[in-house]
Formats: structure tokens, sequence, C-alpha cells
């Protein structure tokens, strides 16, 4: 298989089509020639390597990275939000001086691609190939500034060759086995999916309701690192709480008891794990999952009871079973009995379906009166419930009461009750003493669970990195040899959904000679999971081109954890916590640095259509082709952010975009068409450091030029604030209210100015911060207008500016006029007058003038920026 590459991407082929007739409706004063310059300044940008680093000598580094995509042809709008918002951060970056890494690639491998080929014949490569390049040319039109230098796909073997490599060295390190294990089994898809791809108990991909099955797969240990992924989750104080939340609880750490339970006619106890030792003495039955090794011991032995027990397990295994879905309460008696090792009580051994075996050890203690699955079980098939726990000494429930419809078991920490020697303990305390006291007779131990169970990394199917084992009769699984590495994917294969891989029947890939002692072996034919190959990229990109490691240590030490990374929500568990994850392993294994790979963490809200999110499947999807063709990248661009918080769903509208596009519209008429009547001299300097005290040509000379400048310095303090919050869409706002402000500004001076002038310093401020301010937003006419103000560099070579905070504080403020206490007028003006001008104004006033008439003004009382009060007589 060959490296997918796409074509340059300094051509200005990429641009896209050419622009469509201007929408109908449309105002032609609102016209700019987007089609002109912006394919020029893309151009552009590609040929002075703006977007390509040193990564070898960074001065300041900021490594801005998005979710690498996968490559599903063409993108809509919604896609755009997640691009375009870190290419806003990238920009502002530059300007601030940083060296920026702002990578993209591809996650290639992967179902849908295989699906596709078995529907058309079209092999996954030669899909995949022309994928990347239409969703290449799409990033490129919206004007997004990656080094594609450091492009790299999954499915290239020069990258998978290193995701072996990974494979192989968990192995070394015992972290990546074989076992058997319950699955998530689509049958229409005849694969394994991850427990993120089963949506309401069916299948993302074809709605097809998935099963639970049995299978001999490969798995990574990530349960070895349960504590260190819970415990470093407080270090990431950039991240969204929401996301840790999200973490921790499918973390999911419990601290508790496992309980030795003696069995009759067994040798060995069953082991049960519980959060709540303290409602041990209530306790009246045990459960067993139906996959417990001691269930199917007791069904095979002698009696009625075994017998049912086997069918009631038989029948367990032939059902489908939907993840996340909890069916109807059934279970059966075994006949055998265990002892209460607190009251030496003999309890009755069920098995249930509501027990899981990827639970605990699974089996539970079944305490009906004080948990709601135990209660209902028991109510079901009459087992005695105990009160063992009451909200105080004084309010325990008749225990007859428990079995009334309106009842329901009392979960919540209290006190102990009918308990032997811990009566009257809290619950807390009861815990701890039945926890040292078992401890102590050998009859359990202290005890931590999780919900996180081991990664399964096997998948049977034919599009993903071949998993790097020979099998042999003789050495057992064994490893592939690094210098036989990437086990590269065959190219003859029937796709066609079986159950088992592709790769089965291919006997030039699995029929090998074994490693280890040279027999006849069987090559593991099962492919890795994806997210194996994205739980790494972020690295590889610092050294992509590298064929003798996966990346380099002083490189990636150099530049990560990654500054700011950008995605989705969805991939707010699993990518995220397998990437954490193999880091992790990679700094035990003395690989890099540093412990996290992400130091912040942004998640972008979903762009629907019609209420929905947009989607091929529901016909809502907003194409950006055609709107960049008729409006520009630019608009498209703005839109995007300017629609809502971009934390927040939002909901897209075609009509809105025209706003956006006017909007611009009245960016470039400013500049533009003022351009002759501003000095030629930058005001803004290198670096700018606007309205800094101590330069007589911008001190405010009239209102006007003080609102002006207010309105310029205010609007750099707002947007560079709200660009470090990431609310963009607040940004967008304020550069339209600085547009709308200078062309006021503009308009009414009405005659041409001379350089010198004041006003005409002050507006060339305006505009150059105003340009200055949308670069990262809109950035081909940006380029084009600091251009046109005469400015040889790129604006992103260019600081961004920095605003005066006198000059930011100062404002427009109604100043209340008062005769004789009586308000008279209020009126607008510049913060800060002095009292003279604030009487000057006041008395100037027509309608003060007409209520003092005739009388003399005997004293004048000024409450600065807020009140002149005039007594006459």
């Amino acid at each position: 298989m060959s490296s997918i590459k796409a074509s340059d991407p300094g051509s200005t082929s990429q641009a896209g089509p050419p622009p469509a007739s201007p929408a109908p409706g449309r105002r032609e004063e609102a016209s700019f020639p987007f089609a002109e310059y912006e394919p020029r300044w893309r151009e552009r940008w590609a040929t002075d390597r703006l977007f390509r680093p040193d990564v070898g000598h960074p001065q300041r580094k900021y490594y801005c990275l998005n979710m690498f995509p996968y490559p599903s042809g063409t993108l809509h709008v919604g896609h755009g939000r997640n691009y375009i918002l870190g290419d806003v951060i990238a920009r502002y970056r530059l300007m601030h001086g940083d060296q920026v890494l702002c990578p993209m690639g591809w996650d290639a491998f992967g179902l849908p691609a295989e699906n596709f080929a078995i529907q058309s014949g079209i092999h996954p490569e030669q899909s995949t190939q022309k994928n990347i390049a239409a969703m290449k040319q799409q990033l490129m039109a919206w004007g997004l500034g990656y080094d594609w230098d450091r492009e790299i796909a999954s499915s290239d073997p020069e990258y998978y060759r290193w995701t072996q490599w990974i494979f192989l060295l968990l192995h070394r390190r015992g972290l990546a086995y074989q076992g058997k294990g319950p699955v998530n089994w689509c049958p229409s898809c005849n694969t394994v999916l991850a427990n993120e791809q089963v949506v309401n108990g069916a299948c993302e991909r074809c709605d097809t309701p998935v099963e639970t099955r049995e299978l001999e797969q490969w798995y990574f240990r990530i349960t070895a690192y349960a504590d260190r992924l819970l415990a470093d989750l407080e270090t990431l104080v950039h991240w969204p709480e929401r996301v840790r939340v999200m973490q921790r609880n499918w973390i999911g750490r419990s601290d508790g008891l496992e309980i030795r339970f003696p069995v009759e006619g067994e040798s060995e106890p069953l082991v049960c794990f519980t959060t709540r030792a303290d409602t041990l003495y209530g306790a009246t039955f045990l459960v067993l999952a139906p996959g417990h090794p001691l269930a199917a011991r007791l069904a095979a032995r002698p009696g009625p009871e075994a017998q049912a027990t086997a069918q009631f397990i038989a029948r367990y295994r032939a059902t489908v079973h939907r993840p996340g879905e909890e069916p109807p309460k059934e279970g059966v008696f075994t006949g055998v009995q265990a002892l209460n090792p607190a009251s030496g009580e003999r309890i009755p051994i069920w098995v249930a379906n509501y027990v899981l075996s990827t639970y605990g050890t699974g089996g539970i203690m079944a305490v009906p009166a004080h948990d709601q699955r135990d209660f209902e079980f028991a109510r079901l098939y009459g087992i005695p419930m105990r009160v063992v726990i009451a909200a105080d000494a004084s309010s325990a429930p008749d225990p007859k009461a428990l079995a009334t419809a309106s009842v329901t078991a009392y979960e919540e920490d209290g006190v102990m009750v009918a308990s032997g020697p811990y009566t009257g303990l809290t619950s807390a305390a009861g815990r701890d003493r039945i926890a040292a006291d078992f401890e102590a007779a050998g009859k359990g131990r202290r005890a931590v669970n999780y919900r996180l169970r081991d990664w399964l990394i096997s998948r049977q199917r034919y599009w993903g990195a071949p998993i790097p084992i020979i099998h042999c009769a003789r050495c057992g699984a064994v490893p592939v040899p690094e210098k036989d590495l990437p086990v590269v994917l065959p190219a003859g294969v029937r796709f066609k959904p079986t159950g088992e891989s592709p790769l089965k029947e291919v006997e030039a890939f699995w029929r090998v000679p074994c490693p280890a002692c040279g027999e006849p072996a069987r090559r593991e034919t099962a492919t890795m999971d994806t997210f194996v190959d994205s739980s790494w990229y972020y690295l590889r990109f610092l050294s992509p081109q590298d064929r003798t490691q996966p990346f380099a240590r002083e490189l990636v030490d150099r530049w990560l954890p990654v500054d700011q990374y950008i995605g989705g929500v969805e991939h707010a568990i699993l990518h995220l916590l397998y990437s954490r994850f193999i880091t992790k392993v990679f700094y035990d294994a003395g690989l890099l640095g540093f412990v996290e790979p992400f130091a912040a963490l942004f998640t972008q809200g979903m762009i629907c259509k019609d209420g929905a999110k947009m989607s091929k499947s529901k016909g809502n999807v907003v194409s950006p082709d055609e709107l960049i063709a008729a409006y520009g990248a630019d608009t498209v661009r703005l839109y995007t952010l300017f629609v809502g918080p971009p934390e927040k769903d939002a909901e897209w509208n075609d009509r809105a975009v025209e706003g956006t596009y006017r909007f611009l519209g009245r960016v470039w008429r400013l500049v533009v068409d003022h351009r002759d009547r501003i000095p030629d001299e930058p005001v803004l300097g290198h670096p700018p450091v606007l309205g800094k005290p101590g330069k007589p040509d911008l001190e405010p000379v009239s209102d006007a030029v003080r609102v002006l400048r207010r309105s310029t310095h205010r609007t750099i303090q707002r947007v560079t604030q709200d660009v470090d919050r990431l609310h963009l869409n607040t940004a967008v706002s304020a550069l339209m209210e600085h547009t709308h402000a200078a062309a006021g500004f503009a308009a009414d001076l009405g005659v041409a100015l001379g350089p010198d002038k004041a006003s005409g310093r002050a507006l060339r401020e305006a505009l150059e911060a105003l340009v200055l301010l949308v670069a990262p937003f809109a950035p081909h006419i940006a380029e084009e207008l600091w251009q046109r103000l005469g400015n040889p560099t790129s604006v992103f070579r260019e600081r961004w500016p920095v605003h005066d905070p006198e000059l930011a504080a100062s404002a427009t403020i109604t100043l209340v006029v008062q005769v004789n206490g009586k308000v008279r007028a209020r009126l607008d003006a510049p913060a800060g007058l002095s009292e003279t001008e604030a009487k000057g104004r006041a008395l100037g006033d027509p309608r003060v003038q007409a209520a003092v008439g005739e009388r003399a003004v005997r004293k004048v009382v000024v409450v600065p920026d807020k009140l002149v009060n005039l007594v006459v007589g």
C-alpha cells in the first residue's frame, strides 16, 4: 500500500469552484473582490511558509491541534466550526510572536471505508485516498493554516508500522494480552464495536441491535493505570469540568471490602465485593452472574435445582443482550447455601441476569432492604428482607412494610440497627470497623474496584493495522520482530461480512514460520481498533518522516503537552482516555518527559440545521463549497464563528450568512474608500502599542476623536479578552460595533483630511486596529486591506495590538442637567469632562437655556460624569 498524499497546498487550484453570481437581493455595494485575492493569499501563505515553524529551535512555542478527521469524503459547515476555531487560535498566537505548530492528518482506518468496499467493490485504500484529496481541498478553501509538510494518514504503512511497534512495546511491558471476554457485536457489520460505537443499544453505523458475545480478543491493560488516570485529572485545570467528570465516572473508582462467604460443598469461599459493608447483616442471599465459574460448578451438581440452574445459564447465553439496556430481572435458586461470615446465618445462592461478570468479582451479597435492584429481585421471588440501616436509631421501618407496593429500598447512609456488635454505629464508622475486624480475622480485605475495563483492541475486519503477533503451536503467541515491521495489509482481499476477518482467507498473509522456532505458524488476522491509531498521532507530527523511531524525544519534550487541543465532546471519554494512557506508558518506558498529552482542551458544540445535528442521513447538511464560491471563505468563516458561543450547539441559518457578507463589505469599503483620507505613516508602529501617552499627534482634540479612540482601544481590549477565553462570537460582535463607530466618524468628517490632522491620525489608528483584529477571523480580507494600507509584510507578521487602559476606560456618559433640582436635559458627553467643560455644555443646551430664561445663575453644582445642577433665581 502506498503512502497517502494529496495535492500541493500551495496550488491555486485548491481555491474551489469559481464564484457564483451574487445572491438574489444582495446589495451590490456590499461586494468586494474576494474571488481575486483569496486564492492569491492562500498561495502566498504557502510560499512564505507562514505555518511551518522551525520545530528544532522554537523561541516561544505554541502547539495548536485539532482532532484529526476521518476522511469521509466531504465536509459540511458543521465540521468547519472545529477547524476554523483552531485556525483563529493559531493565527492569534502567531501575532503574539509565538512559533505555532498547527499540523493536520487523517484518521484513515475504520469500518466505513470497508463497508463502502463491500457495497461498491472499491478498495478502501482507493476510496480513502480520494476522500483525503477532496477534504484537503475543502480545508484549504476555508483558508486554514496547516503545516502540510507534516501531513500523516494512519493507513500509511509508514505510520501504522509504529502503531504496531507500540503494540509490541505494550506486549513487552505486560500491558497487551489475549483473553476471552464479552464484547459488543454488530451482526450486520459483523464486527466488534467499542462501547462508544453503541448508541441506545444499536450500532451507530447501521442502527442494528447490538449483541453481547464471548470472544477471544486482544486487550490493553489500561486498568493498571486507573489510579493515575484518575488522579492526574486534577492537574488538567484547563479542561472543561464536564469532560473531567465524564472521565471520572468512566473510570468509576469504588473503595470497598471483599468479603469471603463460605459455600457448602466448596473448598474455596465465594468472594463478593461491596462498598456497603455496613449492610452485611442485611444480606439475605448471594447472587452470581451467569458467567461466574462457581455458577457453572453449581449447575454441574446433581439434583433438580442444579439442572434448572444449567438451563437458565444456557438460556441466558443464547439471549441477545443489548448494551445499556436492563432486561426484566430473572434468576434461579441453585439449591446451595452459603454462610454469612458476620452472623453465621445460612443464606441461599442464586444466579441472576442483573449481575455482570465484569463488575467486581461477578458475585454480590444481596441486601434487598438497602439496594433497589436487590429489593426488586427479592420482592419478585419472595426472598426475605432485613432492615439494618435506619435514618436514626428510632426510625427503623417495619420489615413487613417492605412488601407494600409504595415502599422502596433505603439506600442512604444512617445508623446501623440489628447488626450484632456494630449496632448503633454510623454507616461510615461501621464500614471501617467491619473492614478492620474482617481483615484481622482473615474473612475479607479492603479492595478497590473500577468501572473501567481493559481496552479491547481486536477487530475482525480488514481496514486496520494488523496485530503483530504470530501464533505457534509450540511457542504460543510470538511477537513479530521489530525488523519485520510493518506487517502490511495484503491487497487481494475479498470483502464480505462473515463475522471473521477477511485476512483469514489470504493464506499468503497468515501462513508464516514462527520467528522463534521456525516451525509453520499462523499470523494473527485481527486488526487493531482505530482508537490505537489516534492515541499517539499528536506525537508523530513532530517527526512525520522519521523512519528510525515513532517520534523524537527531544522534539516532543520541547513541544508537548499540546497547548490547545480542540475537538468534539463525543470524544471526551475514550479517545482522550486512551491518549492519556498511552502517554503514561511512554513516560514509564522513558520515551518522553511528560505524563499528560493535552494541557488545554476545548470541546466545541455542534452546528445544527432544522433542529438536528447535520447528517447526510437526515438530509440537512450544508456544503461550504457553494457558500465559499458565492460569498468567499472569510464570510463563511466569520458566520461560523458568529453563529453562537462555540462551546454550545447552534442553529445554522443560510440567510444570516448574507448579513456577515455585508459586514465584511462595510469593512472593505471603510478602508478602501478612506485610504486617501488618512496619513501614509502607520500609527501603530512595530510592535504596536496604541495610544501610548506622550504622542502629541494622537492626543484627542475633539469629542469625536475622543469617542473614536475610545472605541479603538476598548475594541482591542474586548477582542483580546474574548479570544483568550474563546468567546469568539462576542469578539466578532465587538468588531462589528467598532466598524460602525469608525464608519460613522469617517462619514461625519465630510471633507478630505490633511495628513497632519489629529482626526486623520485617529481614523488611521482605528482602521489599522480593525484590520489587525479581524485578521485571525477573516484572514484573506485582512491581508488584502493591510497591504492597501501601505504595509509591505503579512498582517500575520505584525504584533497583536495592545490597548491603552486609560483610553479604553474613557467612555461616553449621560450628563444629567437640572435647573433648581428639576431635570431639564440629558446630554451624551465624553467621560472625564472638567467642571468648566461640564458647565459649558449644560449652559449651551437650548432646553436648559429655555428653562433658565432671563434669571441669573447663582450657583452651579457639578458631580463629575453624572450631574450638573444650576441654581437660578
